[in-house]
């Protein structure tokens, strides 16, 4: 009793010192005094980010990730910045235009002496002058506006160009709204750049376990480029500004690229994919030609699908969603397209079993003719008189299948009638004769010519020759043409149907 007790008191000890022992890792693994160490750098390769980061911790990423926030969200801030200052130059330019143009009919009336008229012209003036006055102020009072001003002046210096910030024409202000453009712009791509490095830092979170969706929200939330359409200037500053950076329009281009070489690629790795595998089943004769082109086609189009998905990768396209998506979708599609799935699977059950190949002659569902080509939804089959018939597979499958072409000798079943009065044995000769003349019907099996039947209105004799699949009709109707012309000939008879009708007159009845 006490070794059991001693036994359970040494292993909840041994359960404490693990907790406390993991406790402690986990301190250790989240240390208070960690500082992020990637992000000191906005422009550091993202391959060389990659390796820097997969060594960290969940914890250690967890900082990270905050720190790279932190620097997203500083030059989303700068971006704000610059559209804001974009918004007051552009008033201050509305303003400056409104003054000028009242000035000018200012100045009209005056020298047309129409006093009313420029008394009216004067005070527009004014007007127009206290509004600039009035957006000069505003502007100059925001004091981020001001710092984005003077980033815009110093990037225009820095490209080449002179943009006077304290002008008062339209002319200055107008090249100063310009470089506030291409700054903004600038600004965009950089924000880019943070993203897409953002970016690796969140999917090594996220592969060691941690919480990544903030973090999306964010970025989805403050992507994008806003354009006014109203703005020709702006938008094709922002168009041309997006095509030229390196982290625009560069990219993205590089990235079409690489989608379609990878494509291309695959593509012509697919038609090398189909003919090995054509030439591997080509070893086989266990396989039917349908089976092999199904396995051909489905070797094309699976390498086909892994290059689509890796091409648009290469677009930056996040495959995780899309596979939800059309997992999702799935699921509607095989509810509402149930007897669709059903011959698709009764496709597969035809190319595993086997019960017809290309070219044979069969009759399933009714329908008789050669099957020229099939797929996994239906078989093609083209009848005697040329009309090609498509069957679902699932009438097929779920019908009697007759194979005419699996086999190497098919029986001619005729039946020929004569009459009462004439005689047997010359009909049986006579029937003899031909099936033995006729070079198409075979020896072995022997054909059978057997008295039959004691119709209502004939003698019916069973005329059952063997002949090969190809010249069952041949055969068919050469014999039925010659016993017609033959039993003519020799004096017997072929009856139709008929009756004899006896009228009894009752005794006593009228004349």
């Amino acid at each position: 009793m006490q070794m059991t007790s001693l036994t359970s008191i040494s292993s909840l000890l041994a359960f404490f010192a693990l907790a406390l022992a993991s406790t402690t890792a986990v301190a250790q693994d989240c240390a208070d005094d960690y500082e992020a160490v990637t992000d000191s750098d906005a422009t550091v390769p993202v391959p060389v980010l990659s390796y820097r980061v997969k060594p960290l911790t969940k914890c250690e990423l967890e900082v990270e990730s905050q720190a790279w926030q932190n620097l997203l969200r500083n030059k989303v801030t700068e971006i704000s910045d610059a559209e804001v200052a974009e918004f007051f130059k552009n008033e201050e330019i509305k303003t400056v235009l409104q003054a000028e143009s009242a000035l000018q009919e200012a100045e009209e009336a005056a020298a047309e002496s129409d006093q009313e008229a420029a008394q009216e012209a004067a005070t527009e003036a004014r007007e127009a002058l206290q509004q600039k006055q009035e957006a000069e102020e505003k502007s100059v009072q925001d004091e981020a506006v001001q710092d984005a001003i003077k980033a815009a002046a110093d990037n225009a210096e820095e490209a080449g160009k002179t943009v006077t910030v304290a002008g008062d024409a339209a002319e200055d202000k107008a090249e100063l709204k310009t470089a506030l453009l291409e700054y903004t712009t600038e600004l965009t791509a950089q924000r880019t750049a943070i993203i897409d490095r953002f970016e690796v830092v969140l999917t090594e979170l996220a592969g060691k376990g941690g919480d990544r969706t903030q973090y999306d929200s964010y970025i989805k939330a403050v992507s994008g480029i806003k354009v006014d359409v109203t703005d020709a200037t702006a938008s094709w500053i922002a168009l041309s500004g997006w095509l030229k950076s390196p982290e625009g329009g560069v990219r993205w281009a590089f990235n079409v690229l690489k989608f379609v070489l990878i494509v291309l690629g695959f593509y012509l790795l697919s038609v090398v994919a189909a003919k090995a595998a054509r030439k591997a089943l080509a070893r086989s004769n266990n396989l039917s030609s349908l089976l092999n082109q199904f396995i051909v086609l489905s070797a094309r189009r699976l390498v086909l699908f892994v290059g689509l998905f890796i091409g648009l990768s290469a677009l930056e396209v996040n495959i995780g969603p899309v596979l939800a998506i059309v997992g999702a979708a799935g699921f509607v599609i095989a509810f509402a397209l149930q007897n669709s799935l059903s011959n698709f699977a009764s496709g597969i059950l035809m190319l595993v079993y086997r019960p017809f190949d290309t070219g044979d002659f069969v009759n399933v569902a009714g329908v008789l003719g050669k099957v020229e080509s099939m797929n996994l939804l239906s078989t093609q089959l083209r009848m005697p008189d040329t009309q090609l018939v498509i069957v679902p597979n699932n009438s097929v499958w779920g019908d009697v299948i007759t194979n005419v072409t699996g086999i190497t000798e098919r029986r001619v079943d005729l039946v020929f009638g004569i009459g009462y009065a004439d005689d047997i044995d010359k009909a049986e000769a006579i029937l003899e004769a031909i099936v033995n003349e006729h070079e198409l019907i075979l020896e072995d099996p022997e054909p059978v010519i057997k008295l039959h039947e004691l119709a209502d209105s004939s003698v019916n004799f069973v005329c059952r020759p063997w002949v090969r699949p190809a010249d069952y009709w041949t055969v068919y109707w050469d014999v039925t043409r010659e016993v017609k012309r033959r039993f003519d000939a020799e004096g017997v008879s072929i009856p139709f149907p008929q009756r004899d009708v006896h009228v009894y007159r009752e005794s006593g009845a009228a004349a």
